[in-house]
C-alpha cells in the first residue's frame, strides 16, 4: 500500500499516514520504518507500507520511505 504521511512526533515517535486508496488514516509507530540511523518521517513524504488491523485501528507495519521524484528534467538527459 502507498501513502503519505499526515504527521509524525519525532519526539513521540508516532505518527499517521494518509492511505491513497483512501479509508481512515493508519496509525504508524518509529519501530516499524525500514532505514539506518534515527528511524522518523517528514509531513509529505511519500511511503509504502503494509496494514495491520488492530482494535485500535490500522496499523502501518514495514514502512518504507518512497524515492523522491524530480519535478524537473535533469538538465543531463535534455
Amino acid at each position: 500500500m502507498h501513502g503519505t504521511v499526515k504527521w509524525f512526533d519525532s519526539e513521540k515517535g508516532f505518527g499517521f499516514i494518509i492511505p491513497d486508496a483512501g479509508g481512515a488514516e493508519v496509525f504508524v509507530e518509529y519501530t516499524e520504518v525500514h532505514g539506518d540511523g534515527f528511524r522518523r518521517l517528514v509531513q509529505g513524504q511519500r511511503v509504502e507500507f503494509d496494514v495491520r488491523h488492530t482494535k485500535a485501528g490500522p496499523e502501518a507495519k514495514g514502512v518504507r520511505i518512497e524515492p523522491m521524484r524530480r519535478l524537473w528534467p535533469d538538465p543531463h538527459e535534455l
